[in-house]
């Protein structure tokens, strides 16, 4: 699937929920006197989302692919600081909602890992690099593709 925008990627939405939950966790007044453990926390979630869209509107596939390392270290990062409130008896009611953004937080760095392999693997050298030429030749690439499926799917062998 092609994406025109950041806006429309599933993993940069998922980033931004993820977001919006830590920011609401670290609302708790106890993590007032916990050091600067809110405001990391909080800066690594938006690094996820961040990062995609800066990749993203970079224009090459090779940068998409730097930036999106960011975001997956960035989304380890808060998987990192989670495991440590989680250790803490301040927040022992917490681990119920800390439990869920681990879970949400390790779906992205799956999401991005996939689509990273993807983009490894594509002959696409992103918007910067195409032109109409290369545009032509990537759409008769897929055409050829989706016909060759279609005949895979349609076409029986002869058993006599």
């Amino acid at each position: 699937m092609k994406f025109e925008r950041f806006e429309d990627v599933p993993v940069w939405k998922d980033g931004v929920k993820l977001t919006v939950e830590v920011f609401k966790l670290t609302e708790d007044k106890r993590f007032c006197f916990k050091g600067d453990i809110a405001n990391q926390i909080q800066r690594a979630s938006l690094s996820i989302s961040n990062n995609i869209a800066e990749g993203f509107e970079r224009g090459t596939t090779p940068e998409l692919i730097t930036f999106l390392y960011y975001a997956r270290g960035s989304a380890g990062e808060v998987r990192s600081i989670l495991a440590v409130i989680e250790q803490m008896p301040v927040f022992n009611d917490l681990r119920s909602q800390i439990s869920d953004l681990k879970l949400q937080v390790e779906s992205i760095s799956r999401q991005i890992r996939g689509w990273t392999n993807i983009l490894q693997n594509t002959k696409i050298q992103g918007q910067r690099h195409l032109n109409d030429s290369s545009r032509r030749a990537y759409e008769q690439e897929k055409d050829r593709r989706e016909f060759q499926e279609i005949l895979k799917k349609h076409w029986q062998p002869n058993r006599d």
